[in-house]
């Protein structure tokens, strides 16, 4: 028999820090997914909030972890209980290293290499997808479908993005001549 449990707090802050990591994504994808989303300004307001919204995400995941690490009593020093958990483990550690580096002075210290580091969150989104999909089948809340297609969504939509982009990047491209 299928049914719905209510959703507890750690899942309620699961779902938080997953809506405001989806919108810290939102300006990039809408811009280039979605050109007409420009002329409504969100874009680039979303884009001033990005570190604000993903450091507010971060903290919202610190308590889903913190909270289902205690509810769980988890020992993250059992490699079976590590391996349960590792989409968990490495999002988190990722989403980590983005806050902490999601200020000017990272910026102006790390130059080049800060915005290679932020292209971790393009391994978070999947990372993240998959804890999603692995964690909640079958512990379905009404906060599971809402988890699910928003992921998912924004799986797709970023890979729509990243196709967009290079088929761009492929009509710039001048042709090469060939010597016969």
């Amino acid at each position: 028999m299928f049914t719905l449990d209510t959703p507890s707090l750690p899942h309620i802050l699961g779902i938080l820090a997953l809506i405001s990591y989806v919108i810290t994504l939102s300006p990039t994808i809408l811009r280039i997914v979605f050109p007409q989303t420009r002329q409504t300004g969100i874009p680039k307001f979303l884009l001033k909030q990005r570190r604000l919204i993903g450091i507010i995400s971060f903290g919202f995941a610190v308590g889903h972890g913190y909270l289902l690490v205690r509810q769980r009593s988890i020992d993250f020093f059992d490699l079976k209980t590590s391996w349960i958990y590792i989409q968990g483990i490495f999002t988190f550690l990722i989403f980590a290293i983005l806050t902490i580096t999601s200020n000017d002075w990272s910026v102006k210290k790390l130059k080049k290499n800060w915005k290679k580091i932020h292209q971790l969150t393009y391994v978070a989104i999947f990372l993240l997808t998959w804890h999603v999909w692995d964690k909640m089948s079958g512990h379905w809340t009404y906060l599971t479908p809402i988890a699910m297609i928003l992921m998912t969504g924004t799986t797709v939509l970023f890979l729509v993005r990243m196709w967009m982009e290079n088929q761009g990047k492929n009509k710039t491209k001048k042709p090469v001549a060939r010597n016969s």
